[in-house]
Order: C-alpha cells, then sequence, then structure tokens
C-alpha cells in the first residue's frame, strides 16, 4: 500500500535526519521533492500545490529551523498536513440515523467494488447491528446471484427481486417493508454499475434516493484509477449529493493519488476503504492512522486491533503459563499459527510496524499462505503426545506424520527444527521474566 510514495518521502526525510541543524536551502529542497513524489504519486496538482506550500510556511518557521531535531518537526508537519488534507481528526464508518433502519445507497463505476463492499460494511458491523443487504442491481446478468452467495458466506441478510422483476422502485419499496416486518437496523443497497454521464441510470439513482431518503450515499471507488477517481467523484456528488466514499483495492495502489486528493478536491469524506479480497479487508478510515502508513510510521493502533481480534477467544493464559514454565509445545505453536493467519497478510501486518520499511528483511517480507497451510497440517497429523513431547517423533513416526500431512519427511523435519528455534527463544524470554504479546514470533 502507497509502497513507491512512502519510499520517496521516506528518502526524503532520510537526507534531513542526515543534517544536525537545517538551512533555508535544506527546507527548500526538501519540499521541492516532496512536491515531486506527489505529483508522482497522481495527486491532484492543486492538492500538491497548496499542500506544499502550507509545508514551506510552516517548516520554515523558526520552530523548525532551531529544534534540536528539526528533521522529526519537518516530519511532524508533513503529517499534520497530509491528515488535515484526508479529513483531519474525523472518523470513518457509517453515520447511523437516529431513528432505525439506516439507509445506505452504494453507488459507483462497473467494477469498482460494490457488491463486495456491500457485504464487507455489512459484515463489519454486524456484531453490533443487524443488516440487511438488497439486490438492486438488476442490468448486469448474475449481480443478485453474487450479492446473494457473499451474503450467504458472510452470514448476512440478503433481499432480492423476484424473476424477471425490472422494476427498481417496487423492489426498494418491498425491501423495506421486508426489513421492519423482521427487525433489520442498517439497509445497504447495492445498485447497478453506471458512467456518471449515463442519464438514464443517474435519474434512476435520483429516483431511489427520493423514494429511499438515505442516511447515507457511499460511492464506491477504485483507488487504482487515480486522479479518474477524483472526477467520478465530483460527477456523483453534483447529481445525489453524497455522504462518503469507499476506497476498494487500496491494497494495489503504490501511489496513493486518489485517496490523497479526494477530500480537498470532491469535497466528499473517505468512510471506508478496503485494504485486501478477504471479507474482514475493509477498515473504518481514519486519517491520521492512514498518514502514519503513508510516511512509514506505522499504525501502532491498527496493529493492537489486530493482536486483539486475534486472541479473541485464543486461551493464552494458557500459553502464558506454560512459557513461564519454560515449556513451549507444538500445540502452543499451531494456535500461534491460527492466530497470525487471522491477523491477514503478514505483508499488511509488518506495514503497521513504525519503521518496518527501513528494516532489512521486513520491507520487502513475503509469506507463502500455502506454506503456513502445511506447516498447520503436519502439526494436525501428529498425535496429542507426539505434540506435547516432539523428542519422540522419530525415523517411523516421521514418516507417518508426512503422509497423513500430505507432506514430505523434510518438510516434517523443517516444522521440528522451527518448533525448537522457537523453543530457546521462548525459554529465553521465560528466564528473563519478560512477558510475552502473542501472536508474533513465527521464523517463517
Amino acid at each position: 500500500m502507497f509502497d513507491s510514495l512512502r519510499n520517496r518521502l521516506d528518502n526524503i526525510f532520510g537526507k534531513l535526519r542526515d543534517r544536525g541543524k537545517l538551512t533555508e536551502q535544506d527546507l527548500t529542497e526538501a519540499t521541492r521533492e516532496v512536491r515531486r513524489a506527489l505529483l508522482e504519486g497522481d495527486v491532484n496538482y492543486k492538492v500538491v500545490k497548496d499542500l506544499v506550500d502550507r509545508i514551506r510556511e510552516r517548516a520554515l518557521g523558526k520552530s523548525v529551523l532551531e529544534s534540536i531535531t528539526p528533521a522529526q518537526q519537518v516530519q511532524a508537519i508533513v503529517y499534520e498536513e497530509i491528515t488535515a488534507l484526508m479529513g483531519g481528526k474525523t472518523r470513518g464508518g457509517l453515520d447511523y440515523a437516529p431513528m432505525p433502519p439506516t439507509k445506505c445507497l452504494l453507488v459507483g463505476l462497473q467494477g469498482a467494488g460494490k457488491t463486495t463492499s456491500c457485504v464487507k460494511i455489512a459484515k463489519g458491523i454486524s456484531g453490533r447491528h443487524k443488516p440487511l443487504v438488497i439486490a438492486c442491481d438488476l442490468k448486469r446478468p448474475a449481480a443478485v446471484e453474487q450479492l446473494s452467495i457473499l451474503a450467504s458466506q458472510a452470514g448476512i441478510g440478503f433481499f432480492g427481486p423476484e424473476p424477471g422483476e425490472k422494476d427498481v422502485i417496487s423492489l426498494v419499496k418491498k425491501a423495506t417493508e421486508y426489513a421492519r416486518e423482521r427487525l433489520y437496523d442498517v439497509l445497504l443497497f447495492d445498485t447497478a454499475g453506471r458512467l456518471h454521464m449515463d442519464e438514464d441510470l443517474m435519474a434512476e439513482l435520483e429516483e431511489m434516493k427520493k423514494e429511499l431518503k438515505p442516511r447515507e450515499i457511499l460511492l464506491v471507488l477504485d483507488a487504482m484509477t487515480g486522479q479518474e477517481a477524483v472526477d467520478v467523484a465530483k460527477s456523483f456528488h453534483e447529481r445525489l449529493g453524497l455522504t462518503g466514499l469507499v476506497m476498494t483495492k487500496l491494497d494495489g495502489d503504490a501511489r496513493g493519488g486518489a485517496l490523497l486528493s479526494a477530500k480537498a478536491v470532491a469535497d466528499v469524506p473517505v468512510k471506508f476503504v478496503g485494504t485486501g479480497e478477504r471479507i474482514e479487508d475493509l477498515e473504518a478510515f481514519d486519517a491520521g492512522r492512514m498518514a502514519q502508513r503513508i510516511l512509514g510510521m506505522g499504525d501502532v493502533a491498527g496493529l493492537a486491533e489486530k493482536v486483539r481480534q486475534a486472541t479473541e477467544g485464543a486461551d493464552v493464559e494458557q500459553m502464558a503459563r506454560s512459557l513461564k514454565k519454560g515449556r513451549f509445545t507444538l500445540e502452543d505453536m499451531l494456535q500461534q499459527i491460527r492466530q497470525l493467519q487471522k491477523m491477514g497478510p503478514l505483508d499488511k501486518v509488518i506495514d503497521m510496524i513504525p519503521g518496518a520499511n527501513r528494516l532489512k528483511g521486513l520491507a520487502n517480507a513475503e509469506v507463502d499462505p500455502s506454506r503456513i497451510k502445511r506447516i498447520e497440517a503436519v502439526i494436525l497429523s501428529m498425535t496429542p503426545e507426539e505434540r506435547k513431547n516432539p523428542k519422540i517423533i522419530k525415523g517411523s513416526r516421521r514418516r507417518r506424520i508426512a503422509r497423513g500431512s500430505g507432506t514430505t519427511v523434510q518438510t516434517v523435519n523443517q516444522v521440528l527444527a522451527q518448533h525448537k528455534q522457537m523453543q530457546e527463544l521462548m525459554k529465553r524470554f521465560g528466564k528473563n521474566g519478560k512477558k510475552m504479546k502473542l501472536p508474533g514470533g513465527l521464523p517463517f
């Protein structure tokens, strides 16, 4: 996410960190480089000009030139200005109606990710609310079926049209009544993808808005389309009065132009960001935390939330007791693997660690998910006794475990070797009386 932009900015700050004191010429050169990095990151040129002017004005003040750590001061200014540019302290997420149900209309171009975003939002709020997704895309073949399948997989309520039904206004009326009878309190309407210059389809959206009076009208945008996404947002906003944006495919966007430009150019806040293909890969947007990631400062709050979710329901106390006694079994290793998997792809977790982009071996770390699956299969093919006491796993047992897990004896040997390494590490932590923070520590 934003790799090229983050690396460019990190190089700029790295040069400043090499200076003991900063001159006005140093700051002028640095702001010029920031401008170039943002423009190459496909950020709107007017947004770049205004942002760099504010950074330059603040950075040339005496508070920076006379600071003991001027490079950190400049980075702090850039962080504050980028945060303000993306919406300041305003948090994302849905704006719920005072009286249920909260109606949310999802609109956008074809292929932007409306259907998946609809289910992701519903899944994300399902612990606190009872959401219903409604299939209003009566144009695209199999659109209704796609939403139905995704909703079923996520365990979310679904409402769709009768076979051959073509009247979308009649459909939303029936969906509203259906939701009222079954006490659904958040209704998410997945509309047909359309070009913003398609007059008939835009008129249909205006009619839906008039009928539903939705609390939220969210435009779903593909972040990888860059400045075109911002132009689309302006057009939809003029016709519908958008309340927010959902930026999808942010995990594939190395530049960040659309996200950085959206609020300033389209005057519409980003509410959610999609960071992957899994149902869980959707986050309520937080400008401060996103600015930290863009600048390579990490996202400690986001990382802590992932750890909390991963360890929810896990017997962490039992593992802590094992570690205190100097034990670390293959059962414990299996639990760590499962917790790590809950946190999502390792590269995204590393992205949240402050300064990880400058640590050798972490910046481009990749983990083959199938490799982790093989390790899990090996451990699950062991008997309870073998997991507790791997010393008894000799030649014949290793061959049996390899057959049972569909792997090789070499793979079994590698898993046992990795467990031994981790066991030694855990023993050192136990002896030093340090508290373990799980999950983590897997040497893959």
